[in-house]
């Protein structure tokens, strides 16, 4: 919170301007998605800026140049996504939760990105969810999702990935592109402004060839390994 704080107070003069756009784009048609993107890319930025955040950027190679894939990451705090969004040059949508769908700002960042909720009590949501994915991905989409389902809450350790978050990538065959986040919960998680260093690692993507065959637990298994042996290597 004290970290949010010092980024809404040091780009205060520029916030009656940004929260216009934030609020309003989302329900016109004269913004196209690289443009709303843009947008959002280039407050995070600043936000990172002045949140004292330095973000140590790896892979931007790996990042397919096609549209069309999955970026599968650990999950370790509130500050993930807008890791994605402050460094990866393309667009894409996420899975969130769906209890966090309404809360100022993030509300408006789910618009934005045309979001899709996840309701984690419902069996036939999860199916709904991983089926629009599946076609929208096909379309050429891009996604995030986080296959631990939740935050770990132990810093650098990771937690199980579930199988089932991997079927869209089954079914639409795209890249699976694994991501390694480092003292990602540090900025949001912990009570200090002091400046701090979080690390994003695009590991390279795994084409369908390589996984298809596999069960879900089994591709589940395969990029938690990679996504943990990055961590070990450089935390």
């Amino acid at each position: 919170m004290e970290r949010i704080l010092l980024m809404v107070l040091r780009l205060l003069p520029f916030v009656p301007g940004w929260a216009f756009k934030v609020w309003t784009w989302p329900y016109s048609d004269k913004h196209s998605l690289n443009e709303k993107y843009a947008l959002l890319q280039h407050i995070t930025r600043r936000a990172c800026q002045a949140g004292r955040v330095t973000l140590d950027v790896h892979g931007l190679e790996n990042i397919p140049k096609q549209s069309g894939f999955i970026f599968f990451p650990n999950h370790q705090g509130f500050f993930d996504s807008l890791t994605f969004l402050a460094t990866c040059p393309q667009p894409f949508g996420i899975v969130m939760k769906k209890e966090t769908a309404n809360w100022v700002l993030v509300k408006q960042v789910r618009l934005l990105l045309n979001a899709i909720l996840l309701d984690r009590s419902s069996l036939k949501n999860a199916v709904e969810v991983i089926s629009e994915m599946t076609a929208r991905v096909k379309n050429g989409e891009n996604f995030l999702i986080f296959p631990e389902g939740t935050r770990s809450h132990r810093g650098n350790e990771i937690g199980e990935f579930k199988g089932g978050t991997f079927k869209s990538a089954l079914g639409s065959r795209c890249p699976i592109v694994p991501v390694a986040l480092i003292d990602c919960f540090k900025p949001f998680d912990i009570h200090s402004i002091k400046p701090v260093t979080v690390q994003i690692h695009y590991l390279p993507p795994i084409p369908y060839e390589e996984y298809q065959g596999m069960r879900t637990k089994e591709i589940a298994h395969m990029v938690r390994g990679r996504i943990e042996a990055v961590i070990k290597e450089n935390a």
